[in-house]
C-alpha cells in the first residue's frame, strides 16, 4: 500500500472542537483538550484529525464567521498551543487538517469593516455590494440558507451586501483577484505552520452569477422545508468559474508535497465528480455525502455504490462520509443496531472514510431544551430547519453525570446519552470495540484499502459486495433488516462480525445465515 498517498490509505476523524474535550472548566472544548485525547485517537486506529473552525470569531455561527484567518480564538487556545497540538499529533503518526472557510468572513473582519466604510474604499469590491431594486428592496430574489433574504441593507453606504448564511457572514467576492491572492496567503500561512491539508467549507458556493439574475422557483418545494429551498440555486451555486478557484487552491497545496484538499460539496454525483478537476487537478476528494441522507434500504445503497463507482473518473479517489456536524447522527438516523452495520459499510467501501466524533461509541442526537438552543439556523427558522445542536453535543468520555468527563464546568450543550468510552472500553461486544476491530482490519488488508469493489448486489434486506486485490478477496454482507436472513457465499472464514462470537467461524459454499442487523466480513 506504500504507493498510495497517506490520505488514500488513511481514515479521517472529524472533531467539533467545542464538544470534544474541555481543559479549563468553561464548558467549551479547546485545543489542550484535543491534545490530551490524541492518544485515544491513535489507539482507535484513525490516521488524521480534521478540526472544525478554531479561528478568532464572534461565534455568530460558532467559528464559521471568521474574524482573522491566521490566528486561534482564545476560547480554544493560542497559535503556539495549536502548533504544540500539531507536533504531538505528528509524533503519534496522526495528520492534522484544518477547516478553511473562504466563502464568507465575519462582518467584524477588518476586510469587511474597510469594505463597508465607504463606496470608494479599496476593499469595497472584496464583497458583493449592489444597489437596491427600483422599489428600494433587495437587488434580486436570492435567499439566505439561514432564512429570509440573502441581502442586508447598509445604511452608511446605501447599498445591500450579500450573505449566503447569516447577515454576520458577508460573502467574499471571489471574482476579485485580490481576494484570491489574500486567501492564497491564508493557505500558505497554515501550510507553513505544518498542517497536512484542508477541508474547504461550502466549496461549491464560492462564485455567484456575474449578472445577479433571479433564481427560478423550485417546482419541487414542499412546505416545511428550509426557506431557501423555495428557489432553485441556479445562480448562487456550482457556477462554472468555481473550478478555476479549486485548481488554484490545489496548485498551492501541491507546492507543499503530500497535502490533501477536501471539498464540502452537496451536489448530485454527476456534478460532484467535476470537482476532481481535469485529469485530477481539482480537489483530491470532493466529499461524498450520499450516506447522510440515504434511505436505509439495501437496494438503494447498492445502486448508490454502483453509480458512484461508475461515475468516478479513472484518476479520482473515492470517499464516503457517514456523519458530520450538520446532519443527524447515524445512530439516530438508522437506530443503534443498524449503526453497527453502517460502521462496517463505511469502513469496507472503496475509498477514504470520514468518521464523526462520538459515532465510534454510538452517540445519538441529544435533546436540546428550548432555552439551551444555540444553532442560529434553528433560532432563525424554528420548526422548519433541522437544528444542528443535537449532533454537536459533548463527547462522552465516562459515565459521570452531568458532564460525562467532558468538562468540570457546565457543558455548553447538554450531554446526549449515558454511553461512554469508559463503559465500552473493555467490552468486546461494544460499538467502540467494533470500530477498533474494523480499523485494524482495514489497516492490515490491502483489499479494503486499494482493492476494487465488485458484485455489489441487494437481496431483500441484505447488501453484499466483494473487495478484491491481487489474490485476496473479501466478501461483505450487511443485513439491513430486522429479521434473520440468508446469504449466498463461497466458503471462507469470518474475519469480523457485528455478532462477535461468529469471528473465526466458517462460511460454507452456498447459503449462510445472518442475524438481524448483522454484518460480516469473510475471507473467501
Amino acid at each position: 500500500m506504500s504507493e498510495l498517498a497517506w490520505w488514500q490509505r488513511g481514515v479521517i476523524y472529524q472533531i467539533y472542537p467545542r464538544s470534544f474535550q474541555d481543559s479549563n472548566g468553561d464548558g467549551i472544548g479547546d485545543l489542550p483538550g484535543i491534545s490530551a485525547r490524541l492518544e485515544y485517537l491513535a489507539a482507535l486506529g484513525v490516521d488524521a484529525v480534521w478540526i472544525s473552525p478554531i479561528y478568532p470569531s464572534p461565534m455568530a455561527d460558532f467559528g464559521y464567521d471568521v474574524a482573522d484567518y491566521c490566528n486561534i480564538d482564545p476560547i480554544f487556545g493560542t497559535l503556539d498551543g495549536f502548533k504544540q497540538l500539531m507536533g504531538h499529533a505528528h509524533r503519534l503518526g496522526l495528520k492534522v487538517l484544518l477547516d478553511f472557510v473562504p466563502n464568507h468572513s465575519s462582518d467584524r473582519h477588518p476586510w469587511f469593516e474597510e469594505s463597508r466604510s465607504s463606496r470608494d474604499n479599496p476593499k469595497r469590491d472584496w464583497y458583493l455590494w449592489r444597489d437596491p431594486a427600483p422599489d428600494g428592496g433587495p437587488p434580486n430574489n436570492w435567499l439566505s440558507r439561514m432564512g429570509g433574504s440573502a441581502w442586508k441593507w447598509d445604511e452608511v453606504t446605501g447599498q445591500y451586501y450579500f450573505h449566503a448564511f447569516l447577515p454576520e457572514q458577508p460573502d467574499l467576492n471571489w471574482r476579485n483577484p485580490q481576494v484570491r491572492g489574500a486567501m492564497d496567503e491564508v493557505l500558505r500561512f497554515w501550510l507553513d505552520c505544518g498542517v497536512d491539508g484542508f477541508r474547504v467549507d461550502v466549496l461549491w458556493l464560492l462564485i455567484k452569477d456575474a449578472q445577479f439574475r433571479d433564481n427560478p422557483p423550485n417546482p419541487g418545494y414542499r412546505p416545511g422545508e428550509p426557506d431557501h429551498h423555495r428557489l432553485l440555486q441556479s445562480y448562487t451555486e456550482d457556477q462554472p468559474e468555481v473550478h478555476d478557484i479549486v485548481r488554484s487552491m490545489r496548485a498551492t497545496l501541491d507546492e507543499y508535497g503530500e497535502r490533501v484538499l477536501i471539498g464540502e460539496i452537496y451536489l448530485s454525483v454527476p456534478q460532484l465528480v467535476k470537482y476532481y478537476g481535469v485529469n485530477g487537478d481539482g480537489a483530491h476528494m470532493p466529499f461524498n455525502f450520499q450516506l447522510l441522507n440515504a434511505r436505509w434500504k439495501a437496494d438503494e445503497i447498492a445502486g448508490m455504490i454502483r453509480d458512484y463507482d461508475i461515475a468516478l473518473p479513472e484518476y479520482a479517489w473515492p470517499n464516503w462520509v457517514l456523519g458530520n456536524h450538520d446532519n443527524p447522527r447515524v445512530a439516530s438516523r438508522v437506530g443503534t443496531a443498524q449503526a453497527r452495520v453502517a460502521a462496517v459499510l463505511l469502513l469496507t467501501l472503496r475509498g477514504t472514510p470520514t468518521l464523526y466524533y462520538g459515532d465510534e461509541i454510538g452517540m445519538t442526537d441529544g435533546e436540546i431544551p428550548p432555552d439551551r438552543i444555540h444553532d442560529p439556523a434553528e433560532l432563525r427558522q424554528p420548526g422548519i430547519c433541522q437544528g444542528r445542536d443535537p449532533e454537536r453535543t459533548p463527547m462522552q468520555w465516562d459515565g459521570s453525570l452531568p458532564n460525562a468527563g467532558f468538562t468540570d464546568g457546565r457543558p455548553w450543550l447538554p450531554i446526549a446519552t449515558t454511553t461512554s468510552v469508559r463503559e465500552q472500553d473493555g467490552d468486546r461486544s461494544s460499538m467502540l470495540s467494533l470500530y477498533r476491530h474494523l480499523l485494524s482490519l482495514r489497516r492490515s488488508n490491502a483489499a479494503l484499502v486499494q482493492g476494487a469493489i465488485d458484485n455489489v448486489e441487494a437481496y431483500g434486506d441484505v447488501l453484499t459486495y466483494e473487495r478484491r486485490y491481487g489474490n485476496q478477496c473479501l466478501f461483505i454482507a450487511l443485513n439491513m433488516g430486522v429479521e434473520d436472513a440468508t446469504v449466498q457465499s463461497r466458503s471462507g472464514v469470518v474475519l469480523l462480525s457485528t455478532v462477535s462470537a461468529r469471528i473465526g467461524e466458517n462460511f460454507v459454499q452456498g447459503a449462510n445465515s445472518l442475524a438481524a442487523s448483522e454484518a460480516v466480513v469473510v475471507a473467501v
